[in-house]
């Protein structure tokens, strides 16, 4: 008893392991509801692997399925799916001072500290005050993409079953969840400007995290902003024009896909195609007939994901930005990396570069083992990469391949899912021991040839 005692208290000492626990208990509880005849329309229970594949797509707001969410769920388990998603878009301590906030309880200096490693905070001071505004900013976000939904959701399914739908696609699209309850995702709105820009504004806003709306309301001025905003912002500009003009350009006569859209469809499609690897799992064409090039632009798109302290995944914009920076400056022959009359600190380029070599070692292991345990499904490498991409970037976009997962492909890609969602830099803070003698003596220099 004693020593699952000391074990608890060395999980609460640990911010990390904390998340990782957190996140893995409110998965757990979901796919124990999911799992229940109740969850089902033909009363009988999806089986764990699926119930706990699902539960895990929800919490980490990716949006793979292996069976239709809007054909197989009651309305109960629908309901789980959509406060799944919202949990793990907001984030569990942020959740649980929300409901701190309701029951009138006050929050404790630990569960504060907790918030600020959460959400990427500098400072303790004001972390109550920066949840009420973060949880303002996202009921606020998701009530006017709702009010927008319902344009044409009441008029296309009537006004109880389209109030529904509205406010479940506005918190799946701004947690970038991507899950869906029309059945084919949005292919039937593929030329209708209202739902696939809303979709897209909501997927964006969650995408570049509340700290950059706010510095955009308080600076008003991208002179004024913070490094870390300026750099979210130039990213996603780039990402999305470049990924708009890509998809336009290698799929606008694509049969299979845009092809028989007029103009207005296929700007619109090349729009929904570019945002929603950022990272969303709604798609309004078959990805299944994207060329393969586009596909990989896709590939490309996904791993590189959204922003920090937001609800998109991937190895995040400025990670991205820190590594070109560095390359950039270093090909130059410059001795400190600077932008913008700032100088970012090596620490930051070597934890860019920690990140991208765990998320590359991870995506590329992961798509060699199921290549071997998918091989009967017949699916190609790409395909087997894109789904392992998806899955860590917490996409959700995938060329088929997921409701034929084998049961042990299912439970690799949850895995994969909740690191991606986590992150692989706290779950190995999270159990990798720190060094206590780090600092008390060093090693001499040695050399070694590079390139």
């Amino acid at each position: 008893m004693k020593y699952f005692e000391r074990k608890i208290n060395e999980i609460k000492k640990n911010p990390y392991l904390v998340f990782f626990f957190g996140f893995a208990t409110i998965v757990l509880t979901g796919a124990l509801l999911l799992v229940l005849p109740l969850a089902s329309q033909d009363g009988q229970s999806v089986g764990i692997v699926n119930a706990l594949f699902t539960a895990t797509s929800a919490t980490c707001v990716t949006g793979l399925v292996v069976v239709n969410t809007a054909a197989h769920w009651t309305v109960f388990g629908k309901v789980i799916i959509l406060i799944l998603i919202q949990i793990g878009g907001l984030g569990v301590m942020t959740m649980t001072a929300m409901i701190s906030f309701f029951i009138g309880k006050r929050i404790s200096l630990k569960t504060r500290v907790l918030i600020m490693e959460e959400r990427n905070a500098d400072e303790l001071q004001g972390v109550v005050r920066l949840t009420k505004n973060i949880l303002f900013y996202t009921f606020g976000v998701e009530l006017a993409g709702a009010l927008l939904f319902s344009f044409v959701f009441i008029r296309d399914y009537g006004f109880v079953r389209g109030i529904g739908y509205s406010i479940f696609h506005a918190i799946s699209s701004f947690c970038n969840a991507g899950f869906d309850l029309i059945g084919n995702s949005m292919i039937n709105y593929v030329d209708n400007p209202v739902i696939t820009l809303a979709v897209c504004g909501l997927i964006v806003v969650g995408g570049i995290g509340f700290y950059v709306f706010w510095d955009i309301y308080a600076s008003r001025n991208f002179h004024m902003l913070t490094l870390h905003s300026k750099l979210v912002l130039i990213v996603t500009v780039f990402l999305l024009v470049g990924g708009t003009v890509l998809m336009f350009a290698l799929e606008h006569d694509n049969p299979g896909t845009m092809g028989n859209l007029d103009m207005s469809g296929k700007i619109n499609a090349s729009i929904f195609q570019a945002v929603n690897p950022r990272t969303a799992g709604y798609n309004s064409v078959p990805l299944e007939k994207l060329r393969m090039s586009t596909a990989a632009i896709t590939v490309v798109l996904m791993f590189i994901g959204g922003s920090p302290a937001s609800t998109a995944g991937g190895i995040k914009t400025t990670t991205f930005a820190v590594l070109v920076i560095s390359f950039h400056n270093m090909f130059r022959g410059k001795r400190d990396y600077e932008v913008f009359e700032r100088r970012i600190m090596p620490e930051m380029t070597l934890k860019a570069a920690a990140i991208l070599m765990i998320s590359l070692m991870l995506v590329l292991a992961t798509s060699i083992i199921l290549s071997v345990t998918e091989e009967a499904a017949g699916y190609d490498y790409l395909d087997i990469l894109y789904e392992t991409v998806s899955a860590f970037a917490t996409v959700g976009l995938t060329r088929g391949l997921t409701p034929y997962l084998s049961s042990a492909g299912k439970i690799i890609l949850s895995v994969v899912m909740f690191i991606g969602r986590v992150g692989p830099m706290t779950v190995a803070f999270a159990f990798l021991r720190q060094n206590k003698n780090i600092g008390n003596y060093t090693y001499p220099e040695g050399k070694v040839i590079i390139g």
